[in-house]
């Protein structure tokens, strides 16, 4: 895919290889230009450029975009797909959530679940937590070996490899916030009642493990990330700043693309509607 200035600026955030996850600041706002209404004025239009991108992309019809979104709890995945597809047509754009595997999805493959959701031809897919839940989840809990960890890395590896062969763009973002403010937001969520189906106990008990989970992020995205499905470490204390990187980086990678509109139809020139 053709590099761009808008994709060019996000190198700094792009995992190469192995790296620590205090390499980058989650408070950090490099993407911020002028005040909050600036910010919010500018994460509108990307908004709306977005809709008119993914417009191109159905009508299209060649390529399909998937953008995958991991992070800590609290970390803002629904929050970015609410702010980030605001102005976009939800005909155009299809959200898949990963909870814990049900029974009958253990039963099979770990990537058996996902091959159902990934998206058609000519679509816009968000995986709210994705496959990388198993190199994440039963690492930490120590449910799997190291030789097993390999080797789903490399299994994923070759799914993702498979959906790029086949016109798949996808794009990973890992949601980085601190331990600090993962407490302030667990903590408002036990304080307002309104926002009591956010929380449960058992995050409480993922929160000990905080330390476990940055070290397996850090190897997995070490792991996984390519040239054709690479991962990008997005700051994310901040919300609005958090929204307006990853929508510039849509924006870019679509862009990037050079998509091109179909061949107006030969049959419909002179046409009068009477």
């Amino acid at each position: 895919m053709a590099k761009s200035k808008s994709t060019d600026s996000f190198k700094r955030y792009r995992i190469h290889g192995k790296f620590t996850l205090s390499d980058f600041d989650p408070e950090s706002t490099p993407f911020a230009v002028g005040d909050e209404a600036d910010q919010r004025a500018k994460l509108d239009a990307l908004a709306s450029e977005l809709d008119e991108l993914q417009d191109l992309l159905h009508s299209n019809g060649a390529r399909k975009v998937l953008l995958v979104l991991q992070g800590m709890d609290t970390s803002g995945k629904d929050g970015t797909v609410r702010w980030v597809f605001g102005r976009t047509s939800p005909l155009g754009v299809r959200v898949a959530s990963f909870k814990a595997p049900t029974e009958e999805e253990k039963a099979r493959d770990f990537l058996w679940r996902c091959h159902a959701v990934v998206p058609r031809t000519g679509e816009l897919m968000v995986w709210n937590r994705s496959h990388y839940e198993d190199v994440l989840v039963p690492v930490v809990n120590k449910w799997i070996d190291k030789d097993e960890t390999a080797a789903r890395y490399e299994h994923i590896s070759q799914f993702e490899r498979l959906l790029s062969d086949t016109g798949t763009v996808l794009i990973k973002c890992m949601l980085h916030i601190s331990a600090d403010e993962q407490k302030k937001r667990l903590q408002a969520r036990i304080d307002d009642p309104a926002k009591h189906w956010k929380f449960s106990l058992g995050d409480l008990e993922v929160r000990k493990q905080w330390a476990q989970y940055q070290k397996a992020y850090e190897k997995a995205l070490a792991a996984t990330s390519t040239k054709f499905a690479p991962w990008y470490v997005i700051p994310a204390n901040d919300k609005l700043h958090r929204n307006l990187m990853i929508a510039q980086l849509l924006v870019g990678t679509l862009k990037a693309m050079k998509m091109k509109p179909p061949k107006p139809n030969a049959e419909f020139v002179g046409l009068v509607v009477q």
